[in-house]
């Protein structure tokens, strides 16, 4: 049994569903798919950081209709056939003693761009491969195409589109759910005031521009299992003059606790171009004032790469776990390593009886070293 002297190495439960440890993968798009399926990339990318110790690895924005792809070569769950790609990866994920999640999304007038290692920027016009885009109101994302305003069928069709991609991902073999209503997409698009001047039930209003996310969250929540959690990223400023501020989206927040919400990941940004004064933790007192007055569980995300820092912030209670990005995407490991510089004690998992090596997800209690990479621990 271990004893732990760290928060981040201590265990969290929401709902039914057990976290080994409080780092997790960040969401990232990897823009390497096909038609929205997943493939090797995605296979080794999320299989890598499963056996490198985060507690809950979280996939790309993965759309639930076509043209809600943020590139052409994003991810989807759109399909039965996607669901059955995904297994896949969550079967490689849970053969390694973690927990993994898929963060639905819909991009609006963000969709339909170039993807940014390739050779294009913008948007990718239809005669290449892109599509028309829709928003909450015409109104373009700078450098991007002007979208069209949604209409009042199109906007009630949008939960109906959560759902039916939180029904496959049951099939996909996924412990959690989270909702994209961050970083300028679909969602967002119509909580900020930036990008919805709509006068209509989703429109006006903090309510009104608030309704198709609570709708969105309830019809997922709905479909999706009593004992998994379901989870919700949010902007939690636009960090302009007239949009949303922290104080407005935690009151949102708020709004949600009472719909089956069980954590809210708390990001900033996206929806407009701003003067964002970025450096390690700088998303954490959005993090922690959500947290006060939404009284939900939240996650921090931003620039937390050193492991005290990362501590700090669980130990001061400003979150109840932290998301770790391109860090993640420089070190696999991050959470071995950063358990040795903690000072926390790592043993090597318990190994199953198949050739593989798997670990029996039900029996990790605690984080720990892949038999394969036992003789390979931090000393």
């Amino acid at each position: 049994m271990f004893v732990r002297v760290t928060h981040l190495f201590s265990p969290l439960t929401l709902r039914g569903t057990t976290f080994t440890n409080r780092a997790w993968l960040a969401p990232m798009c990897q823009y390497s798919s096909s038609d929205g399926f997943p493939d090797d990339w995605h296979l080794v990318h999320l299989g890598a950081r499963a056996a490198g110790g985060f507690g809950l690895l979280l996939t790309e924005a993965s759309a639930v209709v076509p043209e809600g792809r943020i590139s052409p070569q994003d991810a989807g769950l759109w399909s039965d056939e996607h669901a059955v790609a995904w297994r896949r990866v969550t079967d490689f994920v849970h053969a390694r003693g973690a927990r993994i999640g898929v963060q639905l999304a819909h991009a609006g007038r963000k969709a339909s761009v170039h993807r940014p290692f390739g050779h294009g920027s913008g948007s990718v016009p239809p005669a290449e491969g892109g599509w028309a885009t829709v928003a909450p109101s015409a109104l373009a994302f700078p450098d991007l195409a002007t979208p069209a305003a949604m209409t009042p069928d199109e906007v009630a069709a949008v939960p109906a589109a959560f759902a039916a991609a939180a029904r496959r991902a049951v099939t996909a073999g996924f412990d959690v759910v989270e909702v994209h209503a961050a970083h300028g997409y679909l969602l967002h698009q119509f909580l900020s005031p930036l990008s919805n001047t709509r006068d209509d039930e989703w429109g006006g209003s903090p309510e009104n521009r608030a309704r198709l996310l609570v709708e969105t969250v309830d019809a997922v929540r709905a479909v999706w299992p009593d004992d998994r959690p379901l989870l919700v990223r949010v902007s939690a400023t636009d960090w302009t003059p007239g949009g949303l501020t922290v104080d407005d989206v935690a009151e949102v927040v708020r709004g949600l606790a009472g719909h089956g919400v069980d954590l809210v990941d708390v990001s900033s940004g996206g929806n407009a171009p701003a003067s964002i004064p970025v450096e390690p933790g700088y998303q954490v007192p959005l993090a922690r004032r959500v947290r006060e007055v939404g009284g939900l569980p939240v996650a921090a995300v931003g620039l937390l790469d050193e492991p005290r820092l990362a501590e700090k912030v669980l130990a001061a209670g400003d979150a109840d776990a932290v998301l770790l990005g391109r860090v993640a995407l420089r070190d696999p490991s991050w959470p071995l390593r950063a358990a040795y510089e903690l000072g926390e004690r790592l043993d090597a998992l318990p190994a199953g009886d198949d050739a593989g090596g798997s670990v029996p997800l039900e029996a990790v209690g605690s984080t720990g070293y892949q038999p394969q990479y036992a003789r390979g621990a931090f000393r």
